[in-house]
């Protein structure tokens, strides 16, 4: 069982073509952005996403370095961004995705004309075929 809340130092780069962010315990994590204000956001959306992709993998998540240890490059922000991971686990979750399938012709004509919500019979015979209606 994951935690709720992560909390990891990131270094904030202010340069004049904008605001590169790097977590250093969290290689390949790096957003951009060009206000402080959407650094902000998009290092906590960053780090919400990558830590949601080591736990969909397994992975090992690490202890955030404490901020005492941290030694950034000349003109490094350091800054705590903490993330609350049910609400970036749910909204991942609850995503939709498109599917193609095919129906005999004579099937999409009636449901058609019967104003069927493909999607919402789709949805709910899978729920009830995998045991998870109600859901």
């Amino acid at each position: 069982m994951y935690p709720n809340n992560y909390e990891f130092p990131a270094f904030f780069y202010y340069d004049d073509d904008g605001i590169s962010i790097e977590f250093p315990d969290l290689p390949g994590c790096l957003p951009y952005a060009q206000t402080s204000e959407e650094a902000f956001h998009n290092a906590k959306e960053a780090l919400g996403l990558h830590l949601f992709g080591m736990e969909q993998d397994g992975d090992t998540i690490p202890s955030p370095t404490p901020v005492k240890e941290l030694r950034p490059d000349d003109g490094a922000v350091i800054a705590m961004v903490e993330v609350f991971m049910p609400s970036v686990r749910d909204r991942i979750n609850k995503k939709t995705v498109k599917k193609t399938l095919t129906l005999p012709a004579w099937l999409n004509r009636e449901a058609e004309a019967a104003n069927v919500n493909f999607s919402l019979i789709l949805q709910e015979s899978l729920k009830r075929y995998l045991g998870k209606a109600g859901e």
